[in-house]
């Protein structure tokens, strides 16, 4: 059942070639980071090109919570006028973060370092999640956390009324563990280190810097190494948000099965951080090109145009690479269902405490309709069958996962049968356009 609603299932049919202009919304990651630093920052941050699925819209009600204004002008276009690093009130009720994992673990690391408490609670998807990967080092700040077992909301944060720097060497890559450490160095004094082995998508860095805030990145003989000078005045900031590329993965993807197809997606961000998945794309021998690059807001971006690739091949894809398209692998998969040949996809441990276990959920949908799959911990591998070789068929569980749900509408579109999730509803906290989108391009989607 899904955290928003009576499930709804959906069904993909096969369909002609996809074709047109696929207008994505804009970056999650980025929306979440404009609108909690636009509350910490003094004066007012004006936002273009938010992303308003659910999970930004429960960010947004958050800082509210917490005494910032927030306001909606219709159109993507928002104003934030924060209350500085260290202003946060106290809330008077409940923090509800929905589905979103990235919003309550930034949340928390942006109030922990400030001498209110909060409760946080979410979905039942989001109350099963591991949030002790965060709350463990928010607690070298002094925060104090009270939660469920196995560090499972509701969960109840004592903000640090001392708070103390923090040098922190994260043990997996997380970007979600990264940022909420480097939040709650804002309000510590002095100079908070955080350390991570392998580079994460690095908006949160980029951001700071660009609100105002004192903040070095360099290579070491650890990793990457960032550094924070503590207790900043945050100037605002007039925000063009990219559009996302975790969005874009599902009109590319679905383009390269889709017999026919020639789809373009303008304006993605393409941070090498985050753009593992249309290398590896390329790299199967996807007919996948980069038009109109430039620089927009910091970040660079391009348009996307995306052919039907009937050629592709299996690849080993290299677990370095992982943590630039954590979110891509389920997708991925679906693309590999059709190359010939094997893609092994290691070093994804991460997959497994995702919204849902993503490894899982797409290893189970893939068998049911018809592909081999093999998974280990923190390994996966499909044998692909090549163009137009999936036969489908199968009800699939979402697990309340929307990158679960959209990877098997795209499943659908080139199987040789129907494919269907059990519930779609969770497709709207990230992509709440994705029907109508894909419709316009020419897939064929239905309810119940």
């Amino acid at each position: 059942m899904s955290g928003h609603g009576t499930p709804t299932p959906m069904t993909s049919h096969r369909c002609g070639p996809l074709s047109g202009v696929a207008e994505v919304p804009g970056d999650k990651s980025i929306s979440h980071r404009s609108l909690i630093l636009g509350a910490m920052a003094i004066g007012e941050t004006k936002i273009s090109g938010l992303l308003e699925g659910e999970d930004v819209l429960d960010t947004a009600k958050a800082m509210r919570a917490f005494g910032a204004e927030v306001v909606n002008h219709g159109g993507g276009e928002w104003s934030v006028f924060g209350v500085g690093v260290g202003g946060f009130a106290e809330p008077g009720n409940v923090i509800d973060c929905g589905n979103s994992g990235t919003g309550v673990r930034l949340i928390m690391g942006a109030m922990a370092t400030q001498p209110i408490t909060a409760t946080f609670t979410g979905d039942a998807s989001l109350n099963g999640r591991p949030m002790a990967r965060v709350t463990d080092p928010l607690a070298l700040f002094g925060a104090q956390t009270v939660g469920r077992k196995g560090g499972r909301l509701p969960m109840t944060i004592v903000g640090a009324a001392d708070p103390v720097p923090v040098r922190y060497m994260v043990p997996v890559p997380s970007a979600q563990v990264k940022s909420a450490m480097l939040l709650a160095g804002l309000n510590a004094p002095g100079k908070t280190v955080v350390i991570e082995k392998e580079a994460t998508r690095d908006h949160s860095e980029r951001m700071l810097a660009g609100f105002g805030a004192e903040i070095i990145v360099e290579d070491t003989d650890e990793g990457r190494e960032i550094t924070l000078t503590g207790r900043p005045e945050l100037k605002p900031q007039v925000i063009a948000v990219p559009r996302d590329p975790s969005s874009a993965a599902f009109p590319v993807c679905a383009a390269i099965i889709t017999p026919g197809s020639d789809v373009l997606v303008p304006g993605i961000g393409l941070n090498l951080t985050r753009a593992g998945l249309f290398t590896t794309l390329r790299d199967m021998g996807a007919d996948l090109t980069y038009e109109n690059e430039r620089t927009e807001g910091g970040e660079p971006v391009a348009d996307l145009r995306a052919r039907y690739s009937p050629d592709m091949k299996g690849i080993a894809v290299p677990p370095a690479r992982a943590a630039s398209m954590i979110d891509e692998y389920p997708v991925l998969s679906v693309v590999a269902s059709f190359a010939t040949g094997d893609t092994m996809m290691a070093g994804v441990k991460e997959l497994r405490v995702k919204e849902s276990d993503r490894i899982d959920a797409m290893a189970k949908g893939l068998r049911a309709c018809g592909v081999t799959v093999d998974e280990g911990e923190d390994w996966w591998q499909v044998t692909g069958l090549g163009p137009e070789g999936v036969p489908g068929g199968a009800t699939c569980a979402s697990q309340l996962d929307h990158r679960i749900a959209m990877a098997f509408m795209v499943l659908g579109m080139a199987a040789q049968n129907p494919v269907t999730v059990d519930d779609g509803g969770p497709i709207s906290t990230s992509f709440p356009i994705f029907e109508p989108l894909m419709g316009a391009l020419g897939a064929k989607l239905s309810h119940g």
